[in-house]
């Protein structure tokens, strides 16, 4: 067995990289993988000097799938009392932005955890797609469900009943990823955004993703009306003072976080 650690992290100013790191595996999440990874996302979370988490893979992989050699033989009971997308769940919960860097085999729970973040910034040479029926089973991480949120039935049945894989091209023109980047700058302009998110007022971001999910949870007037509620909120914090009297003053902002 390797020593070289499966999850990689660094910061970058006000951005936490997290890097998955099974390259003989083509990246393939583990319940183990998936619970330090929910551990590290989680204490990024908690930190006040980071906004922004960036997941990030590999050039060839960003993850190819669950690492069936952990399930082969398990029962629906091992199933059950593993309880492995309880982790899923804890991502889920995350309320700082997740930017996906996106390049290679995106397949499976691979596909799966890329639909948990917030932007996708996806190579041109990423294949995507959620090949479980390949192996008797279905999608189990929301596969089925963001999928279809994000390309409509149409789409997600053909992925998910087939197989098949989407091209980056396919995937941008239904909505399923930020943007397709040139090979050689999947990872730095992934970077990039994060970055020019992290310069942005921490709690005005944290507000705007939180209303952005929840137009996929609410009808449109209760959404809205959550919107109203959070946008009220930002009035009472020192970055909305600072932000609009920059603005008048026209001068650069200086936020704090607060």
């Amino acid at each position: 067995m390797s020593d070289e650690p499966h999850i990689l992290t660094e910061s970058h100013g006000g951005v936490a990289v997290i890097r998955i790191n099974r390259p003989k595996v083509l990246n393939a999440l583990n319940l183990t993988l998936m619970t330090d990874l929910a551990d590290m996302m989680e204490a990024h979370d908690a930190d006040d000097s980071i906004s922004v988490i960036l997941l990030a893979g590999s050039e060839r992989a960003w993850a190819a799938g669950a690492d069936i050699g952990d399930m082969t033989t398990a029962s629906v009971s091992d199933m059950a009392s593993r309880d492995q997308f309880a982790q899923w769940e804890r991502i889920k919960r995350i309320k700082k932005p997740i930017v996906a860097a996106v390049s290679g085999f995106a397949l499976g729970g691979g596909c799966e955890l890329m639909m948990h973040c917030d932007v996708i910034i996806c190579s041109e040479n990423a294949k995507i797609g959620q090949p479980e029926i390949n192996i008797g089973v279905m999608p189990g991480a929301g596969g089925t469900q963001r999928l279809t949120h994000a390309v409509g039935k149409a789409l997600a049945m053909d992925v998910v009943l087939t197989g098949r894989f989407l091209s980056a091209k396919e995937a941008l023109a239904h909505g399923l990823v930020s943007r397709v980047v040139p090979r050689e700058h999947w990872f730095s302009e992934a970077l990039n955004v994060a970055q020019v998110m992290a310069s942005k007022p921490a709690i005005a971001l944290r507000s705007a993703k939180e209303s952005v999910l929840k137009a996929n949870e609410l009808p449109l007037t209760q959404g809205l009306e959550y919107e109203r509620k959070l946008f009220y909120m930002l009035f009472d914090t020192e970055d909305q003072k600072e932000g609009m009297a920059a603005f008048v003053e026209k001068r650069k902002p200086s936020f704090t976080g607060r």
